[in-house]
């Protein structure tokens, strides 16, 4: 279990109500702080105000759409990405990944393998500091 002060804060950007419930529920239970924005403008003023430390980020979103704010997330900073979204075709997978994504996730999804992927993603860039450490 990670302890309140390596809790990490992950900004989901999704715009189906259901999916953000869901994604956030597993992450909370995974121990995260979650929070949650409906779209890319919104979640750009979170950004401005608070960084997160990871982005689970839908392609499709109202306002400005997920490849777009992607890039001008990239522009500010390396914070882990992941891209869940309906969007399957491997060009959109492509794009994504070149675009600075971490991951890709296809919905319909498995919420405990995102878990497993958020956790993967930030072993790989060594941002669960403290977590191993709370495991001996």
């Amino acid at each position: 279990m990670i302890s309140i002060m390596n809790t990490k804060n992950i900004l989901v950007v999704e715009d189906e109500a259901s999916i953000a419930e869901v994604v956030s529920l597993y992450l909370k239970r995974a121990g995260f702080t979650v929070q949650v924005a409906s779209d890319g403008k919104l979640a750009m003023g979170m950004i401005e105000r608070q960084m997160p430390d990871f982005v689970i980020l839908d392609l499709m979103l109202p306002e400005v759409d997920g490849l777009s704010l992607t890039r001008w997330l990239r522009d500010r900073s390396d914070v882990p990405i992941i891209m869940l979204t309906a969007r399957r075709e491997e060009i959109d997978r492509i794009a994504g990944l070149e675009m600075g994504a971490d991951d890709y996730v296809v919905k319909p999804f498995s919420p405990q393998e995102l878990v497993s992927r958020v956790r993967a993603v930030m072993r790989r860039l060594g941002r669960e500091q403290g977590e191993a450490e709370n495991e001996r």
